[in-house]
């Protein structure tokens, strides 16, 4: 009863933070799940009802199944290495994408569609003219003054 509580727990949490903003909050969530499972699988092996899976300490027949505790071992190794991608990814990536708060943007002046980015097809030149051009009033003449 008190493996079933724990899980139950631990899969509430681990799905509350899988659905928050945030990656860090998804990969937390994604541990408690992971932690979940294990707790799950080990219950299923029956260590509380059935002795130590060790040969010589106890007999074929009332020993517990070891293979439930291999897939511990094996989902311990899953879910780290998994954990560990995701946390790589969350590093590597946007910084809003860690506390699900976009960022603030360094340069108030910019334009907000983005239009002012480096672009690999313009050169610094492009840039200068767009800049220029922003600047001249389009209703003077050509030639002078008016």
């Amino acid at each position: 009863m008190t493996a079933a509580l724990v899980v139950g727990l631990l899969v509430a949490g681990g799905v509350f933070l899988l659905l928050r903003r945030g990656l860090l909050r998804i990969v937390l969530g994604f541990v408690l799940l992971g932690h979940a499972v294990n707790v799950l699988l080990v219950s299923a092996g029956g260590m509380q009802r059935r002795g130590a899976p060790l040969l010589g300490e106890t007999e074929a027949d009332v020993a517990a199944d070891p293979l439930p505790q291999a897939f511990v071992l094996t989902a311990v190794v899953i879910t780290f290495g998994i954990t560990v991608y995701m946390l790589a990814l969350a590093r590597a990536g946007d910084p809003g994408a860690t506390t699900g708060h976009p960022p603030a943007r360094a340069d108030a002046s910019s334009p907000a569609d983005g239009s002012d980015r480096d672009d690999p097809d313009r050169d610094d030149a492009d840039r200068d003219d767009a800049t220029a051009d922003r600047g001249r009033r389009t209703d003077a003449p050509e030639g002078g003054t008016s």
